[in-house]
């Protein structure tokens, strides 16, 4: 137990809901449930994507009222829960999403006065940064501590002058069994959403090379996104037999895709530090991946898995052919990644937080007492 201060931090994550089913909302769901028990940190979430009452709820369905709808219920629910706050604690992505989602928080916490943490996490920063002066000087003059989960982007925020303090994500070790695949069949399993950056049309072009040499491999697809009918349909034209596309999968779920497995495959085209790979590494599966952002970090070639150039699907095929035909070998890897995981508990995390927590208030007060010195 964790001595008790003379109050908990209290804590606003502001983050979508699970509603929009991704890695930012799985990770500040753990975050809250680590420290519901906690004697130092209350945290709530403050979802970005609010439900409107009704009947104004009705126009969720379309595109761009549904932003014009949200952003009106948005604004007043971020300053009734942030004043409540000592700290706000913001999770980001980039392009269009900051403007509407972080930089709204970022400036009604400045307005009410509270430190502001920034989780930045999107695989796309390089970008991102490059083009937006906004999201630049708002992570440069605005945010009192920065915190991304990889280091490769600390180096890329470092890159815009921008220090950050990596925290990892964390994993819930206790959801995922690990059991090591002997034998190991041709059951792969991809779990990333179906949208144009996580590149799924790659791994089934992949899983086609696979498929024409281990005629009874299965490829099980769990996830949804804007490309669901485009990736069934380049299935089907492609002959591919035995694929599942299994939809959307809930967190409390997706263990069990995981344990029905043999081999994980992801062929994103910009990718931070995914989950996915994480709880593959948790579950026992060798996992091939796409050589881009963040993956080396958490996966050295040979080592922990697999790692092919980016839209390779021969090369993802190959990879996974070598590990079906060397299953001792790919059982060591899988073995090897599992002992990872342990840097990705929730103790580790929770001590990276409290840091930044701690930092973040203190640079607050600081700039206060350094205002009040200056107004006197």
């Amino acid at each position: 137990m964790h001595p008790r201060p003379t109050r908990r931090i209290r804590v606003a994550i502001v983050v979508a809901s699970l509603r929009i089913l991704g890695g930012q909302a799985v990770q500040a769901q753990r975050m809250v449930n680590g420290w519901q028990e906690d004697a130092e940190v209350e945290a709530w979430i403050v979802p970005i994507n609010p439900v409107p009452p009704a009947p104004f709820d009705r126009l969720l369905p379309i595109k761009y009222v549904r932003t014009l709808v949200t952003q009106l219920v948005y604004w007043p629910l971020l300053f009734r829960e942030l004043r409540r706050a000592d700290l706000v604690h913001i999770f980001s992505a980039s392009y269009s999403s900051f403007l509407l989602a972080p930089l709204p928080a970022v400036i009604v916490a400045r307005l009410l006065g509270k430190p502001v943490v920034l989780n930045y996490h999107s695989g796309e920063a390089p970008d991102h940064l490059r083009r937006s002066a906004i999201a630049r000087r708002t992570l440069q003059t605005f945010v009192d501590v920065n915190v991304v989960p990889s280091a490769f982007l600390q180096d890329v925020l470092a890159s815009f002058d921008i220090p950050a303090e990596v925290v990892t994500n964390t994993l819930d070790l206790g959801q995922f069994r690990y059991r090591a695949r002997d034998p190991l069949g041709p059951r792969l399993l991809s779990t990333r959403n179906l949208e144009p950056i996580y590149n799924v049309a790659c791994t089934l072009r992949a899983f086609g090379h696979v498929q024409a040499k281990y005629p009874d491999a299965s490829l099980t697809i769990a996830g949804s996104g804007s490309q669901d009918h485009a990736l069934r349909r380049f299935a089907a034209d492609a002959g591919l037999r035995h694929v599942t596309f299994a939809g959307r999968v809930a967190p409390s779920e997706i263990h069990r895709y995981y344990a029905d497995a043999d081999i994980y495959v992801q062929t994103p085209a910009i990718d931070n530090m995914p989950l996915s790979v994480l709880e593959a590494f948790a579950s026992g599966l060798p996992v091939v991946s796409t050589r881009v952002g963040g993956v080396p970090s958490i996966l050295i070639d040979g080592v922990h898995g697999l790692l092919a150039p980016p839209d390779d699907a021969r090369a993802v095929a190959a990879h996974v052919i070598r590990l079906l035909d060397n299953p001792v070998w790919a059982r060591q890897l899988a073995a090897a990644a599992r002992e990872t995981c342990a840097a990705y508990d929730w103790p580790v995390a929770r001590a990276g937080w409290l840091a930044a927590y701690r930092a973040a208030i203190a640079r607050g007060q600081k700039v206060e007492c350094d205002s009040i010195a200056c107004a006197n």
